[in-house]
């Protein structure tokens, strides 16, 4: 009799589990009676080329695609997908909540796209594995899907020499609040709009507000309102300046817009608010 014991030895720079949560699974195969148009989720998209060929839009890139490849979708990315006519695309696609991965070389923070060419059939077992756990059900088929999610993001990892570099949302959310909030403050006596911070961030409109209301209990126009009027406090009482001046240096469309956000932040009108500080002063 032979017998073979293998003891598990941990490992000192022990990888931590992802925090990334599968929502949902789906099979596609493009027949040609279907149309994708470029569309974004508020989470990752994880698609896994089964068979035929064809082309992924992200945003306004676009990529050729074939059976091994997976292609990862950050949140709040602009994409679709097409297929060539004569080799019609088959692909498995994963939902994921609270993941974003980006691999050094690629589009940092939008996507990137990993060949699994060499291993494709360990890759298929463990969608396929997926797939019947979803379809049958049997009592708990969702931590077993958790699990294999988490055993094919280790074998991303693995497959491109941990360079993939794995930021829960959450941190990655704070950190474009934070880079928005630093710009509003540097030039919020410049023109601002949501469309310009969107771009500075690389999400969407939806996405800045939302995030940013969540981080900071304000929206971000709202949050730049409350900085110009915070500037306006010192001018009205350190200067003799116009309220159309001080409208205009802060970035105000007018003196009346200007004069009717103070008196809805402060309760009282800037010329109020001037001669009730200049009497403090002299008293």
């Amino acid at each position: 009799m032979s017998c073979n014991r293998y003891t598990l030895i941990p490992q000192e720079n022990r990888i931590a589990r992802s925090s990334a949560r599968m929502l949902y699974l789906s099979t596609s195969r493009y027949d040609g009676d279907w149309h994708s148009f470029p569309h974004t989720h508020t989470f990752a998209e994880l698609f896994y080329v089964v068979g035929g060929a064809g082309l992924f839009q992200i945003e306004n890139e676009t990529h050729e695609v074939k059976p091994g490849d997976l292609i990862i979708v950050n949140p709040n990315v602009e994409h679709t997908e097409t297929s060539l006519d004569s080799q019609p695309l088959e692909y498995i696609v994963l939902g994921v909540a609270d993941l974003e991965l980006s691999v050094a070389g690629e589009q940092e923070g939008k996507f990137c796209i990993v060949s699994f060419h060499e291993s494709q059939e360990d890759v298929l077992f463990y969608l396929r594995l997926m797939i019947r756990e979803i379809e049958v059900k049997a009592p708990g088929y969702e931590i077993v899907c958790q699990d294999l999610l988490d055993i094919l993001v280790l074998q991303l990892m693995r497959q491109t020499d941990f360079s993939a570099t794995l930021t829960p949302t959450h941190q990655k959310a704070g950190r474009t609040c934070a880079a928005i909030r630093r710009h509003i403050d540097a030039h919020f006596k410049e023109d601002i709009t949501l469309e310009a911070l969107a771009e500075i961030a690389h999400v969407s409109k939806y996405h800045v507000v939302h995030s940013f209301t969540r981080e900071y209990g304000v929206s971000p126009m709202n949050y730049l309102s409350m900085r110009r009027i915070e500037e306006s406090r010192q001018l009205l009482k350190t200067t003799d300046y116009p309220l159309t001046q001080i409208a205009h240096i802060l970035g105000f469309s007018s003196g009346s817009y200007f004069s009717q956000s103070f008196r809805k932040s402060e309760g009282v009108s800037p010329l109020e608010y001037r001669r009730a500080h200049r009497v403090s002063q002299m008293a």
